[in-house]
């Protein structure tokens, strides 16, 4: 894992903004978050999608494929009744003005994002009841070499179309590996290649009603072996 603040300046994220304060990827060319209201899509495909808050407990595990913003990370830590451990995985990290500048879209979640900026390059950071590590590289390589499972997945990566890589097989597989029993994920593409390979790492799969103009979503539990 290399450390955010030692990345070289060319891994960060090049970036447009359109109306709304809504950062998108010129190497994806995939928004960060939904242009139809990011925190609204954040709450009905992840936290809903994975039952929470029903399912927080103290010492509860999220992990999450692309990191982004850190808005997943926000919203569950304005939710959270309880101390949780997040782990994100992110390839290009955001450099602290390009966060501060996407978290002007969301005013109301504005002390937990002083908070997480205020953390920024540290091993572990302090949002609210959410205890955040933030690993740094390829996923292909990163998952797999990660020693910890997670009760609950946010899958957030850029479209599979567009990132193919991240939602490979082999990535999904490791997903699957790196879930306790009875753990779940969520996630807001409905795409079949990803729902077979999720469906193959030993998750039981549903598509259910998704955010916005997207007509469909994915959830899934993993299912006792």
């Amino acid at each position: 894992m290399v450390p955010i603040q030692d990345q070289p300046q060319e891994d960060e994220p090049l970036l447009e903004w359109r109306e709304g304060g809504v950062p998108v990827s010129t190497r994806f060319d995939d928004p960060y978050f939904s242009l139809a209201g990011g925190l609204a899509e954040t709450r009905h495909v992840f936290l809903d999608g994975n039952d929470l808050p029903a399912r927080l407990r103290p010492g509860f595990h999220v992990a999450e494929l692309g990191f982004g913003t850190g808005l997943n990370c926000l919203a569950l830590a304005a939710l959270s009744p309880v101390p949780v451990r997040m782990t994100s995985f992110e390839a290009y990290p955001m450099s602290v003005a390009q966060m501060e500048r996407a978290h002007a879209a969301f005013p109301e979640l504005a002390p937990l994002a002083e908070a997480l900026r205020q953390g920024w390059g540290q091993a572990r950071i302090a949002v609210g009841r959410v205890d955040l590590t933030l690993v740094i590289g390829d996923v292909g390589q990163t998952l797999p070499a990660w020693q910890d499972r997670a009760d609950a997945w946010f899958l957030d990566g850029f479209s599979p179309a567009r990132n193919p890589e991240m939602w490979s097989g082999d990535v999904m597989a490791e997903v699957g590996r790196h879930t306790a029993p009875g753990g779940s994920f969520a996630t807001y593409t409905a795409a079949g290649h990803v729902r077979r390979a999720l469906e193959a790492a030993g998750f039981q799969v549903q598509r259910r009603p998704g955010f916005g103009r997207k007509r469909h979503m994915s959830t899934g539990r993993l299912i006792p072996s």
